[in-house]
């Protein structure tokens, strides 16, 4: 684990996107290691459980009994008489009984080990796990370039290291967890909004003639973002969401306009114009009210946010577009669907005269 660990880091050193690179795989203190010779302790006739136990009672003792206090167990552990040990060579000194009489030197029945021990043992999923962290430079990549980085060193690196696994956490779980909750809010925002115009318009189509403007406000976000070469962040994605609603404003003045006009018993084609040319001027108005009360956000005249200035930017660009192609494609949408909806009323009047 800390092999691949050291791999993993020095690729992420040698991308040059990334710094301070650390993991928690902290250092603890120095430890004496005792394994016991099996073979030595059976040639001097010592049972290896004598010598584990004796170890045990020098070092944390050995709990034989337990009794009640207050309500609370107290347990009685045994402990060797404390002795001044000035190195670790005076423990390895201590002498054990020998079967055949005599004592033998704990030194020549255990193999000692001197090293580092481990700061810390963290576990993910019931596994052993050390945990990489690293800044990245947001000047030459994003969260999700330097992850994908990883992502094919390690496919690279899987094959030596059978045992170990990789997992991402951190800012791209946290944007893979939104990205999920808002693509579910996303659909039904949509869904409550056709639920809403169909109740008030009466029909099943209409609704759909309203919805295109969201994409259509789609298209503009993503000229504005690369226009002013802004990233799509999480938080401009809450901006698009945001602007699915204030799109749809233009198309349902216009299409309420013209029902008005048919129920006054316009034709289509009058309907459509009427609409078109009555409500440009509501539509550009607050359109232009909108985008007003947003620009200095988006372009940063009073201070420039990265947090909030693309989210601006999305919706002043999209609400933009959207509103331009609104009066062009609505009126022309609509008109299709009424001259559709009075070619079929005609068709089933005259199959109904002929029979």
């Amino acid at each position: 684990l800390r092999a691949a660990v050291a791999e993993l880091k020095q690729v992420m050193q040698q991308s040059g996107s990334m710094k301070e690179i650390s993991d928690d795989d902290s250092v603890g203190q120095l430890e004496l290691r005792l394994r016991v010779d099996s073979d030595a302790a059976r040639r001097a006739g010592v049972d290896p459980a004598t010598i584990s136990r004796m170890i045990r009672l020098m070092v944390d003792g050995e709990v034989v009994a337990s009794m009640q206090n207050q309500g609370e167990e107290l347990n009685i552990r045994v402990l060797a008489k404390a002795t001044q040990l000035e190195a670790i060579d005076d423990l390895l000194r201590t002498t054990v009984p020998a079967k055949e009489g005599g004592e033998i030197a704990l030194s020549r029945l255990v193999v000692s080990e001197r090293g580092e021990g481990i700061g810390n043992i963290r576990h993910y999923g019931f596994r052993r796990a050390i945990t990489i962290e690293a800044d990245i430079d947001k000047v030459q990549t994003n969260t999700v370039a330097a992850n994908q980085i990883i992502k094919d060193a390690w496919q690279q690196m899987a094959l030596r290291y059978p045992g170990v696994d990789l997992d991402f956490s951190g800012e791209l779980d946290d944007i893979e967890e939104s990205m999920g909750s808002l693509t579910v809010l996303f659909l039904f925002g949509i869904m409550l909004m056709y639920l809403i115009l169909g109740t008030q318009f009466r029909s099943y189509v209409q609704p759909l003639l309203i919805l295109t403007t969201v994409p259509m406000a789609f298209s503009g976000v993503v000229l504005g973002l690369w226009i002013t070469q802004n990233p799509l962040s999480l938080y401009t994605l809450y901006g698009v969401v945001a602007l699915a609603g204030i799109a749809v404003n233009a198309a349902i003045v216009l299409i309420s306009a013209a029902n008005d006009r048919l129920r006054a018993g316009m034709s289509p084609l009058h309907a459509t114009l009427y609409a078109a040319r009555r409500r440009i001027i509501p539509i550009i108005i607050t359109t232009a009210t909108t985008v007003a009360g947003l620009f200095s956000l988006a372009t940063g005249l009073g201070g420039h946010s990265l947090l909030w200035g693309p989210v601006a930017t999305a919706i002043v660009w999209g609400l933009l577009i959207s509103a331009l192609l609104t009066m062009f494609v609505i009126p022309v949408l609509l008109r299709s669907y009424l001259n559709a909806v009075a070619w079929m009323q005609r068709r089933f009047k005259t199959e109904g005269n002929n029979s």
